[in-house]
């Protein structure tokens, strides 16, 4: 049985450039500084002026704070282009820092005001310049101008979709006594400006440190991309990176899905930033209608390969399956729970001599099944449901047994940076704890 949990922390390691990873740029100058991933970010401290730029692909993409008003300027040869949101684009109050980020495909500008950071400007680059070549990549060089310019790999808003960091049985990876963690670092704007990283937990004291950052290369399709709603697996001396093709899709596309992929490497995943060659996870759909599948967790139960994931019949109406085979290629359908319309965070979890399937009921479900973490057994029938407070959002039931009783790690909806990027940078990381009777 699982107990009754509490909510006892929450978590926001905001950081526009990964912590350790900073590089200090002269004022001024232009300066390389390739890239493996288009995820990258300038920092820049104003003085008598305050401007970044990215130079890239044969282009300037550079922002400026010109009286009170963020200014993006696209520049190739001598055709410049200027662009200011009308909306968005006024400064409300002095800004400390100016930052300018390339996550995905979009270029966004940012100020940091009264300790918050502001998206005042994006655009998307897709037609401009191929942003996930890694030659292009490999030529990028940035500047700055202000008292103090730094730039780096883009870190995070906020983090989502967290699971631990598992053996093949599902017991946990620790590093000494500390909890390993895959999460999507959310970036300024919907799923295609976010990508994959690792985190360590401390389960007792709950300080929570970055390990390192994960991007992908598509069995079928050239290019980086930042993928995510990962689980990353230990199978001897070879991880196992399951992910979720999020990063290119995009809402307005009507040909838009979702599918899994596998990497395996013996790369140490657990530190320093990688990008992973992937092969298809093949999840089986059969019986029912699929436009996309997501969210892999996999577990050997020391018999055959169980593989949790959400399927969608549209977007967005999901729900939990579960596959299993001999192997990670042979892969059948084990059950469903087709009668959800707004459930995923597929995890799967031995509770005593048993296996279980937990997931989160989302507010947009059925009555009955909203806001709930319900249990499964192998065949998808539900059979209980996790007692824990339910987070805005979707957020995932992700638990470790430790020394003080079960703990559960999971995320809420919300977002930073303002209104002018819409959804996708949430968000908190949420821990609870097993309420214990006195």
């Amino acid at each position: 049985m699982l107990p009754r949990f509490e909510i006892v922390r929450r978590l926001r390691p905001v950081s526009l450039i990964v912590p350790g990873a900073e590089v200090d740029i002269a004022p001024g100058e232009i300066v390389l500084l390739p890239q493996p991933s288009p995820s990258v970010a300038i920092v820049v401290e104003p003085d008598h002026r305050a401007a970044a730029a990215f130079h890239l692909g044969g282009m300037r993409l550079g922002i400026d704070l010109v009286g009170g008003r963020v200014v993006l300027a696209l520049t190739r040869g001598h055709d410049t282009r200027q662009l200011r949101s009308r909306r968005h684009g006024t400064v409300s109050s002095p800004a400390t820092r100016l930052a300018l980020t390339l996550t995905g495909t979009h270029l966004t500008a940012l100020t940091e005001e009264a300790g918050q950071w502001v998206a005042r400007a994006r655009i998307d680059l897709t037609d401009r310049v191929d942003l996930r070549d890694p030659d292009v990549l490999a030529h990028l060089r940035v500047e700055g101008h202000g008292a103090r310019v730094q730039a780096g790999p883009f870190g995070q808003l906020g983090l989502r979709d967290l699971r631990l960091v598992t053996e093949r049985d599902g017991t946990p990876v620790r590093d000494a006594d500390r909890l390993l963690l895959s999460a999507t670092s959310a970036g300024p704007g919907f799923f295609d400006t976010a990508h994959t990283s690792v985190w360590s937990l401390d389960p007792d004291s709950l300080d929570l440190r970055h390990r390192s950052d994960l991007f992908f290369r598509r069995p079928d399709k050239p290019g980086v991309y930042g993928d995510h709603a990962t689980h990353v697996v230990r199978d001897g001396d070879t991880w196992l990176v399951a992910t979720s093709t999020w990063g290119d899709f995009r809402q307005d596309d009507p040909t838009r899905s979702v599918r899994a992929t596998l990497a395996r490497t013996t790369a140490d995943v657990l530190s320093g930033a990688h990008v992973l060659d992937t092969e298809e996870l093949a999840l089986p759909t059969d019986g029912f209608t699929s436009v996309g599948v997501w969210d892999p967790h996999l577990v050997h139960t020391g018999e055959e390969w169980l593989v949790g994931f959400a399927s969608a019949r549209k977007f967005f109406r999901f729900h939990p399956a579960l596959a299993s085979g001999p192997a990670l290629d042979r892969l059948t359908l084990r059950g469903a729970a087709a009668d959800r319309r707004a459930t995923e965070g597929t995890t799967i979890l031995r509770v005593g001599d048993e296996w279980r399937v937990l997931a989160s009921d989302g507010r947009d479900g059925r009555r009955g099944q909203r806001a709930r973490y319900p249990v499964f057994d192998l065949s998808m029938t539900e059979v209980g449901e996790l007692a824990a407070p339910y987070p805005t959002n979707l957020p995932w039931p992700t638990l470790a047994h430790t020394d003080r009783g079960w703990l559960m790690i999971t995320f809420n909806g919300v977002p930073a940076t303002g209104p002018l990027v819409g959804y996708g940078t949430h968000g908190d990381l949420v821990v609870q704890r097993e309420v214990r009777p006195d």
